[in-house]
């Protein structure tokens, strides 16, 4: 039944997108080489609160994959000949360096949190030119990667060309959850 319902809104939008226009698209996972991939579920679980989920018995190398906040993370065991590929100073903190940032509602918990499980972290607040501010704190996983908690959402996100190019995810974009009683 839901199924239908999907299927019928996605002929609807389609029928409503000038030719040319991408269909409403969502980030569903980023995908992280690990050292260990225990180590790594352990850090995503604790510290950001991703809960493990089941993944493909196809695949056939060592991997784990957690969800949470409509995002999902791929954890994906390096081998030997890939750990070339992994940050090499694991203490690195540089906010203009690649990261991943999650958008979070309570900074001062989160503080707490890292400052609880001894976590390395570097702490600043942008303020854009209407004075309005943001809250970032930055870290990084057990292999190097770094992380970016901030509120973010201060800011007003202005698009530099014409607005209705901004295009927001629906809820469908979400993958069903299994609740168990179902």
């Amino acid at each position: 039944m839901e199924k239908k319902k999907e299927e019928k809104m996605e002929k609807e939008t389609a029928g409503k997108r000038e030719k040319g226009d991408l269909p409403r698209m969502a980030l569903n996972h980023v995908s992280r080489l690990c050292r260990s991939v225990r180590d790594s579920v352990d850090f995503y679980t604790k510290v950001l609160g991703l809960v493990p989920t089941e993944r493909p018995q196809a695949f056939d190398f060592d991997g784990a994959w957690l969800f949470n906040y409509g995002l999902g993370i791929h954890l994906v065991q390096a081998k030997e000949q890939d750990m070339h590929k992994l940050p090499a100073d694991k203490d690195h903190l540089d906010p203009m360096d690649n990261h991943i940032s999650f958008q979070c509602e309570d900074m001062e918990a989160l503080e707490r949190r890292l400052k609880d499980m001894n976590i390395k972290y570097l702490k600043r607040t942008v303020e854009d030119e209407s004075g309005a501010a943001i809250d970032q704190l930055f870290f990084n996983d057990p292999d190097g990667f770094m992380i970016e908690i901030c509120n973010c959402e201060n800011f007003k996100l202005v698009p530099t060309g014409s607005p209705d190019q901004i295009k927001l995810p629906s809820d469908r974009h979400t993958p069903p959850v299994h609740r168990g009683n179902e």
